[in-house]
């Protein structure tokens, strides 16, 4: 059995239904769980609010001293922590589970994965990288943002369970304790730079080029989609999209690829090749399904696990300067 999950919290839901939905439709043989960082209990969430998919609340699966960690974490790099942990109680918790992959919430499967499901026959692990191929200018983003954010993106990860992706997981658990922060000046962008050293360290682990994985944002300048004779959708004319990664897309700005890249646009443009109007129907359908999902009433909850950023801030702070907590306030609150 092939075990599929996400990660968010409440506030991400709608993603995390659309993905399920997706892998639904197109891999049902797939057993998928949504691993949710945040209370039901405290939300109170209405009927149509409930995901129809199981969710397994992260307070269940046993990470050591894990409210030390929601002291160190913002949501984004609270999320990612906990991901190898969640892999690891899946592997030993899940015996009839021979493959756990892991999507963004924000992802749409448009294929049977077949090729990652012979993959995983064969290698520990699958990863795939930001680009295949050089970025064509200096918009974001480019070569230097990914040496900043790491060579591969771990929206998507495959493991077989075997004894080398074990050995992996439990590395990758103990770097993410303390070290899964976004702190460029110190090398760190939540989880993805770890993985750098996952082909070096390990054995048996596969770097998937092919262009229809992972697609997203900063890979659209090797990409160009278009759809066939039967509606399917292409890469590059030649390969099946198997999946689509709506990373930084917000659909109250439906013109705005991603707020975290400038280089294309569906809005109107007169400078050459910044428009991609291969790329907006996909886009459209996406924010279609977000909305069909409850997409805006779900972003009004607060995480339960996440400080105020200013409490974090002041965290964070306290920690490099080793001053006193009350001197440190009144320090900030003069700033």
């Amino acid at each position: 059995m092939t075990l599929a999950f996400t990660i968010c919290s409440i506030n991400y839901l709608a993603q995390a239904r659309t993905l399920g939905d997706s892998l639904k439709a197109t891999n049902p043989d797939y057993y998928y769980i949504i691993g949710l960082v945040d209370k039901l209990s405290e939300a109170n969430l209405p009927d149509e609010l409930m995901p129809v998919y199981p969710m397994l609340e992260v307070d269940q699966i046993g990470i050591p001293d894990f409210a030390a960690m929601c002291d160190r974490y913002d949501i984004t790099e609270l999320n990612t922590a906990v991901k190898p942990f969640y892999i690891d109680f899946f592997f030993k918790n899940n015996p009839d589970a021979t493959e756990v992959i892991y999507f963004d919430p924000d992802i749409i499967i448009y294929q049977p994965l077949q090729k990652l499901n012979q993959d995983l026959q064969k290698h520990s692990l699958v990863l795939t990288p930001h680009t295949c191929s050089p970025t064509p200018d200096w918009e974001r983003p480019n070569e230097q943002h990914h040496l900043s954010t790491g060579i591969f993106n771990l929206g998507f990860i495959g493991l077989r369970k075997d004894s080398t992706a074990q050995e992996f997981v439990d590395w990758w658990k103990d770097r993410l304790v303390y070290e899964c922060r976004i702190d460029l000046c110190n090398g760190l962008f939540v989880d993805q730079h770890w993985v750098n050293f996952a082909p070096v360290y390990y054995d048996n682990v596969l770097i998937d080029k092919h262009v229809g994985y992972n697609t997203a944002y900063w890979n659209l300048h090797e990409r160009y989609m278009s759809t066939d004779e039967n509606g399917q959708w292409r890469v590059n004319q030649t390969e099946f999209l198997q999946f689509f990664h709506y990373s930084g897309y917000n659909p109250d700005k439906p013109d705005d690829v991603s707020k975290y890249q400038t280089r294309y646009s569906f809005a109107p443009s007169e400078t050459p090749g910044r428009e991609r109007p291969d790329a907006k129907p996909l886009f459209d359908l996406y924010r279609n399904r977000l909305l069909a999902n409850h997409n805006e009433q779900y972003r009004k909850f607060p995480c339960v696990y996440i400080k105020p950023p200013k409490v974090l801030r002041y965290k964070r702070v306290r920690k490099v300067l080793k001053a006193p907590f009350n001197q440190l306030i009144a320090l900030l609150e003069t700033q």
